[in-house]
């Protein structure tokens, strides 16, 4: 008996998944944390130099193992970003592989890049939350950051919302000119490219995908009523934003208290996890609902989970193999 594993690249996952389908397989899988059907341990972190001195590789990668009820899949990603050489050589900052098994007998099905799936699934993850915690079919966003998940972001938002403006601040100006020209026929509204920091903070939801460590999202910017949404490992929102919010909400408690926005103030020991309100799960599956958000200013950390890459690899490879798409190679 063969027992070959199906090898995808990220070809074949682009023809095969579209963000409308990333935002379904998204709010499948928080129902899924939330009802309890989800397994998803904290990921294993390796500094490569991204906080550590030693060694000097300006990057991290993560161990992210998880098992998708809703699917019965499971797998592993091995995940990380990094500067320094590979920016210099022109390579995108995300890397990233995926192994999915058969949960009952352990065979390993599938190998299949990773990145294009991480840079999906991350962009759906405010979305999707946002649609739980923001009343009404329109929105206006204030996006920090142009890049590719700036991108991303948009086409999930879009995706559930009329976007009525969005404003978007970047570094570098022409980073946030280009996406204004990207994006144009995604976003019905206007698309505003911001001078300063603080014009971008106007928006039912603000959103931060950016590789800053400054803290420059500033606690007297955000009002009642608005949703703000730091991305990813580092740290946008200044302390007081977050040790005055009036909820926080997070996708996973253990990871979002050791990396991230939530670190510094989690390690200062001034906030704790009876301090978290809820998780997007939580709120998905309507076991703890944001019933107020108007008169609210909330704070929602998805910093990333396993489960989601899963999720979303399990949806492709069983489109692969419903196409005859992808290569194979015998391990045994």
């Amino acid at each position: 008996m063969e027992h070959k594993t199906m090898l995808l690249n990220q070809s074949d996952i682009k023809s095969l998944l579209t963000m409308k389908d990333i935002v379904e397989i998204v709010d499948k899988t928080f129902v899924g944390f939330g009802e309890g059907t989800t397994i998803n341990p904290t990921k294993v972190n390796l500094d490569l130099g991204e906080t550590a001195s030693y060694p000097d590789y300006h990057g991290f990668m993560n161990a992210m193992p998880a098992y998708v009820g809703w699917e019965d899949i499971a797998g592993i990603k091995w995940a990380g970003g990094f500067l320094g050489k590979r920016r210099e050589m022109g390579l995108p900052y995300v890397t990233a592989m995926i192994m999915l098994i058969d949960p009952a007998i352990g065979e390993f099905k599938c190998v299949m890049d990773g990145a294009l799936i991480t840079n999906l699934r991350t962009g759906a993850q405010a979305a999707v939350a946002a649609k739980y915690m923001h009343p009404g079919k329109e929105i206006t966003i204030g996006l920090y950051g142009a890049g590719m998940q700036g991108h991303m972001q948009t086409l999930a938002f879009a995706e559930l919302f009329d976007i009525k403006e969005l404003r978007v601040y970047d570094v570098f100006p022409a980073a946030a000119e280009k996406f204004k020209e990207d994006m144009k026929d995604t976003v019905k509204g206007e698309i505003i490219v911001c001078k300063e920091p603080q014009e971008a903070s106007i928006g039912d939801v603000v959103v931060g995908f950016t590789q800053s460590k400054d803290k420059f999202i500033k606690s007297e910017w955000i009002k009642p009523g608005q949703i703000v949404f730091p991305m990813g490992s580092y740290t946008e929102c200044e302390d007081e934003l977050l040790l005055n919010a009036d909820k926080i909400i997070v996708d996973h408690i253990g990871q979002c208290m050791h990396r991230g926005a939530l670190h510094d103030v989690a390690a200062a020991g001034k906030l704790h996890e009876e301090d978290i309100y809820a998780t997007i799960g939580d709120v998905a599956a309507g076991k703890k609902p944001v019933s107020n958000p108007q008169n609210e200013r909330i704070v929602c950390v998805p910093i990333g989970t396993g489960a989601m890459d899963i999720a979303v690899a399990g949806v492709a490879y069983k489109r692969a193999l419903e196409k005859g798409l992808g290569g194979s190679f015998n391990f045994l």
